[in-house]
């Protein structure tokens, strides 16, 4: 007889949230934070999450975010000093030796530039852990352990790997920044472990491999094999000095062209990269999420590559046709309100308003319609593409196993001096 603790089904997750609920929270607290120049950021995320949070439903009880909005904010202060002194006395030293040595700013610019990316990948493991920490489900807080160095210079090591193999070796990067975190990932006083191979996940990147292939065959063809420019007497110098004739108002040279059309492969495949790229980076969730265990529990994900991919692309068709719309109505009226002159420095000749406002009230409300492209920006985006995708992400999980819940106990509560202060500050804060 089957346990009803292990059935082959499993403990189901459901969504319950509705789109239009999450459209106006959203629409509120980005209204909000525009109105507060900000300020109001760590109160709408904090909102955001736990409305995800409690939308999300594994085996009927809801997840509970208790993350605190003035936690963030002070954190983010405190990041900030810590940074700004940082980076201060690092470009400092850098700088200095860059004169010294190489006479020249353009060494200590790079170097400054890269003494950030450890802090980036730093910021990256506090965040995933402050986030835990005020995660509960039925009572039980998760956690992760202290390792956020440890996190950075491996990241450090796995992008260098990856870049010298000219990214043969990402899926191997993926798994194994990954399966640090998972192993040091508690719910309640039970450990996770993050189970397979990393060479399980280049199934996952067949997509983007395929579309970089086609690339460069591509690229054979129409440049070497069978050049579209028929011509042996045509030079690049010749291509080039024609482009930039044209550029200068100048009538380009009629050089012999043969089969143009054949540059629509490049088209194909870079739409095939955009793919490829989003059906790795979830297919490879879904696939570790697969091999992610705890003592009597497992996970089993049935998260769909194409139906994230389309979520991708239709929403983000909506928030930024919004956008270029947006863009170019605030375009026009400033245009009406200040004149051709003002917005193009003179070039047009002195042409006054079309619509007769003093400046002092035109200014504000220029502005003002730039923060409400914005906001319906980031509100339709929140409404049209990550409400799907946590939707999908939910409904396709399950845990198959979970007899293991019923011994699990309460963890500590994990006291954060900084919040997400460091990845606020970086600017890597703005995801859910």
């Amino acid at each position: 007889m089957t346990s009803s603790t292990t059935d082959p089904v499993g403990l189901p997750v459901y969504f319950v949230g509705t789109r239009g609920a999450l459209f106006w929270l959203a629409l509120k607290t980005g209204f909000l934070t525009v109105i507060t120049l900000g300020f109001y950021r760590f109160w709408m995320k904090t909102r955001m999450r736990r409305w995800f949070w409690s939308a999300t439903r594994p085996g009927g009880h809801p997840m509970e975010y208790v993350g605190d909005p003035w936690e963030k904010l002070l954190g983010f202060f405190i990041a900030v000093v810590i940074l700004t002194f940082y980076i201060g006395i690092i470009n400092l030293v850098v700088m200095f030796v860059s004169f010294s040595v190489f006479s020249s700013a353009s060494v200590g610019y790079l170097a400054s530039v890269v003494g950030v990316i450890p802090l980036w990948f730093y910021a990256q493991y506090r965040a995933r852990r402050y986030v835990l920490a005020r995660t509960r489900w039925r009572g039980v807080r998760f956690g992760l352990e202290k390792g956020a160095w440890g996190y950075a210079w491996r990241a450090l090591v796995h992008w260098a790997i990856t870049l010298l193999t000219l990214g043969l070796l990402w899926p191997r990067m993926t798994f194994s920044l990954e399966k640090y975190m998972t192993d040091r990932t508690y719910f309640g006083s039970a450990r996770l472990h993050q189970g397979g191979h990393w060479t399980m996940l280049y199934r996952a990147a067949i997509p983007f491999i395929l579309s970089v292939l086609i690339m460069v065959a591509g690229a054979i063809w129409v440049f070497w094999l069978d050049p579209i420019v028929v011509s042996a007497d045509v030079t690049t110098d010749d291509i080039i000095r024609s482009f930039e004739e044209m550029m200068d108002g100048g009538a380009a040279a009629a050089f012999p062209v043969a089969g143009a059309e054949r540059l629509a492969v490049f088209l194909f495949a870079i739409i095939g990269l955009i793919y490829g790229a989003i059906h790795y980076r979830f297919v490879s969730k879904r696939q570790m999420a697969n091999y992610k265990t705890t003592e009597g529990v497992t996970l089993h994900s049935r998260l769909s590559g194409p139906r994230v991919a389309s979520i991708y692309v239709l929403g983000s068709i909506i928030a930024y046709l919004v956008l270029v719309l947006g863009i170019i109505g605030l375009v026009v009226f400033a245009i009406l309100t200040l004149g051709p002159s003002a917005m193009l420095g003179g070039a047009m000749g002195d042409f006054g308003a079309a619509v007769d406002l003093p400046k002092s009230i035109a200014v504000p409300l220029i502005a003002a319609f730039y923060l409400s492209i914005f906001l319906m920006w980031n509100v339709l985006y929140s409404t049209f593409v990550t409400f799907p995708l946590m939707r999908h992400m939910a409904k396709t999980l399950s845990l198959p196993r979970r007899h293991g819940l019923q011994v699990v106990s309460q963890r500590d509560r994990d006291e954060f001096t900084e919040a997400e202060g460091f990845a606020e500050a970086l600017d890597l804060g703005a995801a859910i």
